[in-house]
């Protein structure tokens, strides 16, 4: 659709802006004449209007409003080759390889333009329409949020040390298999667990029977908080008190796991954390509302107080607004 529409833009433009314009007899400009009929550039801009011109006429509002705040820069350029070579590695490893006869021509037709630097230009138009929609997630939180969050999930650092018990299978086994592989795991697992009860040392129980490249430190994995680790994992470790061991093994998609909190820091003040607390609400309300990108630019036209001129296009935004859930 945005192919069509913007080489018929192009048309428009050569055809009001380049060498001598033919004219009809009723006065308006000619795109095309024949002895069936003629074509206008006032017939094919309302052809364009009414079925094509909605898309492209938000992507340059947006991009009005956009570009002075985010002006385009190394990360903007950054983000621009990261997504291309992500589309060129789909290509490269996909049937299209075969359709198209160089990676451009699968771009241009992937993403409906005219030509690569097109291309671009969307890709840029996206990063900004993304950094808007991060800074606006961040203004709607509110320093009750922040504070319950506070409250309820920050903590200080912990460390500890485990014994992994690794459920081994191949990455094509069957759901039998896997089963099979971690009742295995929790029998190898519960076996350690008594050792441990009768006294043996965590430490050496770890270099003896753990599964991961921390078994040489006895266990340790050093300092960490949320989010480091799987959250089975996690949410063990920061129920235990500093000093005790999980009475039974921890079930994670790694295997199963004994753990031993080794040590804990105080939790840092509410504003040695307040802005990550702000990133990570403001990143909960976007992944919570897959259109929150979309409703975030509403608003930022509303605010600019964008105004249709045209009666037209004005009822196809508001139906495409109404759309919007």
């Amino acid at each position: 659709m945005k192919k069509f529409l913007l080489c018929m833009c192009m048309v428009l433009l050569f055809v009001t802006s380049c060498g001598k314009v033919p004219k009809l007899s009723n006065g308006e400009e000619a795109v095309v004449t024949s002895k069936s009929g003629d074509i206008s550039v006032d017939d094919l801009y309302k052809e364009i209007k009414n079925t094509y011109a909605l898309n492209t006429l938000i992507d340059m509002i947006d991009l009005k409003l956009l570009e002075k705040d985010y002006p385009s820069g190394k990360e903007e350029n950054d983000y621009v080759d990261s997504q291309l070579e992500q589309l060129e590695y789909s290509y490269t490893n996909s049937y299209y390889a075969s359709y198209y006869p160089n990676f451009n021509s699968f771009a241009i037709a992937y993403f409906g333009v005219s030509d690569m630097t097109a291309v671009n230009n969307l890709l840029k138009l996206q990063y900004k329409r993304q950094q808007y929609a991060e800074d606006y997630s961040r203004e709607l939180v509110t320093d009750k949020e922040i504070q319950k969050y506070y409250d309820d999930e920050v903590i200080g650092d912990i460390r500890a040390s485990h014994i992994l018990i690794k459920a081994d299978f191949a990455d094509d086994a069957t759901e039998e298999e896997k089963n099979a592989a971690y009742d295995l795991a929790l029998k190898t697992a519960n076996e350690v667990l008594a050792k441990l009860n009768n006294g043996e040392s965590f430490e050496e129980l770890a270099k003896q029977y753990s599964s991961d490249g921390s078994k040489d430190e006895g266990g340790d994995l050093g300092w960490f908080n949320r989010g480091d680790m799987v959250s089975e994992f996690e949410e063990a470790a920061i129920a235990l008190e500093k000093g005790k061991y999980t009475t039974t093994p921890v079930k994670t998609q790694y295997g199963y796991h004994i753990i031993l909190k080794t040590d804990t820091k105080d939790k840092p003040k509410l504003e040695e954390v307040k802005d990550d607390v702000i990133d990570t609400l403001a990143e909960e309300k976007r992944n919570d509302d897959s259109n929150f990108q979309t409703k975030a630019l509403i608003e930022l036209r509303k605010k600019k107080e964008i105004t249709f001129q045209d009666d037209s296009l004005k009822k196809q935004y508001e139906s495409y607004i109404a759309n919007i859930k």
